[in-house]
C-alpha cells in the first residue's frame, strides 16, 4: 500500500477503481484490462516524476520567479531614473521658458529705452530745426526789410536830389516853411 501513496495524491475514476479492485484481492494481481492498467502506471509514472523531479522544478521555476522579480525591480528602477530625467527634463524646460520670458521682458524695456531715446532725439532735432528755420526766415525778412529801407531811402533821396537839382519855386518854400511852422508849434506845446 505504500507504493500508492503518490498515486492517491491523482483522483481520478480509474485510479479509485484500481484501488478497490486491489482491496478486494489483497494485494497485486493480473490485470487484463489494457485502459485501467495503463491509467494506473501513467498515474505512477506522474507521480514518480514529480516526486523526482518536483524539486528541481520547483528550484527552477523559484529561479525564474526570483529573474522575474529582478527584472521587475530594474524595470521600476529604469521607469523611476526615467522619471526621475523626464521631471529634471520638465524643470530644466520650465526654467529655460523662465529665462526665455526674462531676455523678452528685458528685451522689450531695452526696445522701449531706445524708442524713447529717438524720439527724445527726434524732438529734439526737430525743436532746432525749427529754430534754425526761424533764424533762417527772420534774417531773410531782416534782409529783405534792410533792402526796402535802402530801396526807400534811395528812392527818396533821388526825389529830393531832383527836387532840388530844379530850381525851387515859391509854392515849395512856403510849404517847406509851414511843415517846419507846424512842427515847431507842436514842440513847443509839448513842452
Amino acid at each position: 500500500m505504500n507504493l500508492f501513496i503518490p498515486i492517491l495524491a491523482l483522483p481520478t475514476a480509474a485510479l479509485a477503481e484500481a484501488l478497490e479492485t486491489l482491496e478486494k484481492e489483497e494485494g497485486f494481481g493480473f490485470n487484463t484490462n489494457i485502459f485501467e492498467t495503463n491509467i494506473v502506471n501513467l498515474a505512477a509514472v506522474l507521480g514518480i516524476v514529480v516526486f523526482f523531479v518536483g524539486k528541481n522544478l520547483t528550484a527552477l521555476l523559484e529561479t525564474r520567479q526570483q529573474t522575474i522579480l529582478n527584472n521587475l525591480r530594474e524595470a521600476d528602477l529604469r521607469a523611476s531614473e526615467a522619471q526621475e530625467k523626464l521631471n529634471k527634463a520638465r524643470l530644466e524646460a520650465s526654467i529655460a521658458e523662465k529665462k526665455a520670458k526674462e531676455i523678452r521682458s528685458e528685451a522689450n524695456a531695452k526696445a522701449q529705452v531706445e524708442k524713447n531715446l529717438l524720439l527724445n532725439s527726434y524732438q529734439m532735432d526737430l525743436a532746432r530745426l525749427e529754430q534754425y528755420k526761424q533764424e533762417t526766415l527772420g534774417f531773410f525778412k531782416e534782409k529783405a526789410l534792410r533792402e526796402v529801407y535802402v530801396s526807400l531811402v534811395s528812392l527818396a533821396l533821388n526825389r529830393v536830389k531832383e527836387k532840388f537839382s530844379k530850381p525851387l519855386d515859391d509854392q515849395f518854400h512856403m510849404t517847406v516853411n509851414n511843415s517846419f511852422i507846424a512842427r515847431f508849434a507842436a514842440y513847443n506845446r509839448v513842452v
